[in-house]
């Protein structure tokens, strides 16, 4: 698993990855405390994630190559 990927967990409602629940990066497994922001670009869906630690990510999810990708944001 590389640096921008990670594997996701998510809810998937009436769509797939409707909302993530699970991050999992560099070998760790985050709990999701909340979605801080949602978008939609032509790739997939986007979000913004505050996980358990209290660490950001910004993860999106390709829907064309069926990948996560994920950017860990800097302490806020």
């Amino acid at each position: 698993m590389s640096a921008d990927e990670a594997g996701v967990e998510c809810y998937s409602g009436h769509t797939y990855a409707q909302e993530p629940r699970v991050v999992i990066w560099e070998g760790c497994r985050y709990q999701v405390e909340r979605v801080e922001g949602r978008w939609r670009t032509p790739d997939g869906p986007g979000f913004r994630v505050r996980v358990e630690e209290g660490i950001l990510f910004d993860i999106g999810y390709h829907e064309l190559e069926d990948r996560w990708s994920v950017q860990r944001m800097a302490a806020s």
